[in-house]
């Protein structure tokens, strides 16, 4: 029997348009945190999930095309693949193979001024959960990411972030408006 191979995205892979992998759907995944981290492979903080037993979190899976996982290994360089398809609930008729990116406990760090959090990245991501989940489902992926005492450098002017998209008014007004909720601090570019 062939075993179909899906992603279980919970950050910007959560957003249609960064990506080309068609039959996207939600899912839940229970045994992991969202949380914001930095490495030494980036230099600017960004999602990972880290195990928690208590946890559960939104987000979509995606199928991977005759299970070939080199592109979107390289999309997610820094991260490493973990099986989670015992933790995934979804709408599904049959039982994929389910991976998850993380990046490996002890190669990651809390976001620093050096390290921020890029604000083209936050809505990229908020994008995704208010297109997919609705408002509700935003307010669900603030309440359910940790780090969010780090800086978020406000690059909207000229944005960082390789897959920033273009976003409305009102979805600017709503990643404000949960990033002032939750007190992140705001940092301005420079240069």
């Amino acid at each position: 029997m062939v075993r179909h191979a899906y992603f279980f995205g919970y950050g910007s892979l959560v957003n249609r348009t960064t990506h080309g992998f068609g039959g996207a759907r939600p899912a839940r995944l229970s045994g992991w945190r969202r949380v914001w981290r930095h490495t030494t492979l980036r230099p600017v903080a960004y999602l990972t999930v880290v195990p928690d037993d208590d946890a559960e979190i939104d987000g979509l899976i995606a199928p991977v095309p005759g299970a070939d996982w080199p592109a979107l290994d390289a999309r997610e360089a820094a991260y490493v693949r973990a099986p989670a398809a015992d933790q995934v609930r979804h709408d599904l008729p049959h039982s994929p193979e389910i991976a998850v990116y993380t990046i490996p406990e002890g190669h990651h760090g809390a976001p620093t001024a050096a390290h921020p959090i890029l604000l083209s990245y936050i809505d990229v991501v908020v994008q995704g959960y208010l297109h997919e989940f609705g408002e509700d489902g935003v307010a669900r992926f603030f309440d359910t990411t940790g780090g969010w005492d780090a800086p978020v450098l406000d690059d909207r002017a000229a944005p960082r972030y390789p897959r920033h998209r273009g976003l409305s008014d009102a979805e600017r007004a709503l990643t404000d408006a949960h990033l002032a909720c939750v007190g992140a601090p705001r940092i301005a570019a420079t240069g």
